[in-house]
């Protein structure tokens, strides 16, 4: 009976581990941020452009990540 609630418990440890590596492998922006976002020229709020890199708002971004822009 716990085969196969190991068979699940082991591929999902996999899928974790998979999602963590991809997150992981992501580039981390660096160096200076815009102060407007250069899709929509809306100001970048003080605390996402002291993570420094940062070139878009966050809806702008949002879109970007889903690929509608």
């Amino acid at each position: 009976m716990g085969d196969w609630l190991d068979r699940v418990q082991t591929l999902e440890q996999l899928e974790r581990d998979h999602a963590i590596s991809a997150q992981r492998a992501r580039p981390i922006p660096t160096g200076l941020s815009r102060t407007h976002c250069m899709d929509c020229e809306q100001p970048i709020p003080e605390a996402r452009r002291a993570l420094g890199g940062m070139v878009r708002c966050t809806p702008c971004q949002a879109n970007a990540e889903r690929g509608q822009i």
